[in-house]
């Protein structure tokens, strides 16, 4: 579908708006869930690493399913999507409340609440793409700010919450805020297509006429047919009950009779019906064909390559602090005295900060988008090894707002996915890259807590975190660099199709 140009403006506002609050009602819990992870430690007795796995597959299952919400975006607009996925996201938090189990909040919190913050991510940052071409970089950068408000005053929310009504309470007051979704998806106006005739309309000029024999004109005969007959049959029934058996026998004959005229008729229309369903299998066994085509053209691409595994890398080390930090400082054995903020409410806050400003200087030209990227994940690694060094509230509090500012890198994310490979083919790609976040995202925290259960302490699991971060913020830097490029093209020829970061930059 070719979309007209973006309006960079108008409307687009609306969807900014309406894209923060989604974000700010879906992901509010699932970011903040740090406070509920300390209560289910309590409540259900399990290891930090079991534990872990709800709030990893809250965050992990919807960009684990990208491919599939990028899908659902493209075949039925964003609107419908994200209404849908309100009632999810509702109903998946609600159901938390009444959790036997951990197993079942795999089920309810982990899948049904993460397949929802998924379908309206992807739903969010699509329309927002379409409507803003120019300042693209700052819209994207407000509606992903939404996600770490959220998580700055769900901290303290849900903490009051339990406080006052107990953790099944927060979880049923949390689940119907998030009911005011459906009324953000319903302004989410998608933008008017170029002229061209409907999808729909051009599948069915391509098929043949001759596959349309079985129509509706033939089926109403019949059933006219079928009606008058039994019409006649019942009023010879009223007025003549003995004569109602004959003439119920007699028809039977002459419809039996029609039946053996009319066979051959029918097997012709069963052989063209034949006809017709393979030649829409052989359709859809084409457009498969392409997407894979047109996925290994993707992957052709050196930085794109590069970019999902520092995505896969950065999610498996730079996500946990989120989930764990309050865990992390309670191991550290910080009086609760010295708590001035939550250190998630902190990382909330920071996110925020981080995502406004990396947002705003991707829209100035002399930066190159990809190169910053590449800085937040170095700093973000040198970061992660910073925190088994961090002994007091303050310098966990500080290294939670650096980590916070770096995270916010998420925001230009689409905008280097844009630049990489171009708009047309942005839901394919970013559905691909947000399938590896989301898998780095629900590996993370348990990999963490595994480490922690294994050696009771922190240490390990963030070096190796850190380790992480590190090796995908060089990887992405060695393909991204321009003497690399130059190795590369008098070595060999890229293929025609194939994309590369400069080229596309100016798309």
């Amino acid at each position: 579908m070719a979309f007209r140009k973006p309006p960079d403006g108008g409307w687009g506002w609306v969807i900014v708006v309406v894209s923060f609050f989604t974000q700010f009602l879906c992901y509010g819990s699932p970011l903040a869930v740090g406070v509920l992870y300390l209560e289910w430690l309590d409540a259900f007795g399990e290891g930090k690493g079991k534990t872990a796995w709800v709030g990893s597959l809250a965050n992990g299952i919807g960009l684990l399913a990208s491919p599939v919400c990028s899908v659902c975006v493209s075949s039925f607009g964003a609107r419908p999507v994200a209404i849908f996925s309100g009632f999810m996201v509702a109903g998946g938090l609600m159901m938390s409340s009444f959790a036997p189990n951990i197993y079942f909040l795999y089920v309810s919190y982990g899948i049904v609440v993460g397949l929802g913050c998924g379908l309206l991510y992807t739903a969010t940052v699509t329309i927002t793409c379409q409507y803003f071409d120019k300042r693209r970089g700052l819209a994207l950068g407000l509606i992903s700010t939404g996600s770490s408000v959220g998580l700055f005053i769900y901290a303290a929310l849900q903490r009051e919450l339990i406080e006052l009504y107990g953790l099944d309470g927060c979880l049923l007051i949390v689940g119907a805020l998030s009911l005011n979704i459906l009324a953000c998806g319903s302004l989410m106006r998608p933008l008017e297509s170029s002229s061209s005739p409907p999808p729909e309309k051009m599948f069915v000029d391509k098929v043949p006429d001759q596959y349309f024999v079985y129509h509706e004109k033939e089926k109403t005969v019949e059933e006219n047919i079928s009606i008058l007959e039994k019409g006649y049959i019942d009023e010879k029934c009223v007025n003549n009950v003995p004569d109602c058996k004959q003439d119920s026998i007699l028809n039977k004959n002459a419809l039996s009779s029609i039946n053996v005229n009319e066979k051959d008729t029918y097997k012709k229309k069963v052989v063209e019906q034949t006809n017709f369903c393979k030649q829409l299998a052989k359709r859809k066994w084409q457009l498969y064909l392409t997407y894979w085509k047109e996925t290994m053209v993707l992957f052709k691409n050196k930085v794109f390559s590069a970019l999902f595994v520092a995505i896969l890398l950065f999610d498996i080390g730079g996500f946990p602090p989120s989930l764990l930090m309050e865990d992390v400082a309670r191991s550290a054995n910080i009086s609760e005295d010295d708590y001035y903020m939550p250190l998630i409410s902190i990382i909330g806050i920071m996110t925020t900060a981080g995502k406004l400003i990396l947002g705003i200087l991707a829209d100035f030209k002399w930066v190159n988008t990809l190169y910053l990227y590449v800085t937040t994940l170095l700093m973000t690694g040198v970061a992660l090894f910073a925190i088994p060094f961090a002994k007091s509230y303050l310098t966990l509090a500080m290294l939670s707002g650096i980590l916070g500012f770096l995270t916010g890198n998420w925001s230009i994310f689409p905008y280097v996915t844009t630049k990489t490979v171009g708009i047309e083919k942005l839901t394919h790609a970013y559905g691909i890259l947000m399938f590896f976040a989301g898998l780095g995202n629900s590996l993370g925290p348990p990999i963490v807590g595994w480490f922690y259960d294994w050696t009771q302490e922190y240490n390990t699991a963030f070096y190796f975190s850190g380790f992480c971060v590190l090796l995908g913020g060089f990887l992405l830097l060695l393909a991204a660099l321009p003497c690399w490029n130059a190795c590369t093209n008098q070595s060999s020829k890229l293929p025609p199709n194939t994309y590369s970061y400069k080229v596309a930059s100016n798309a």
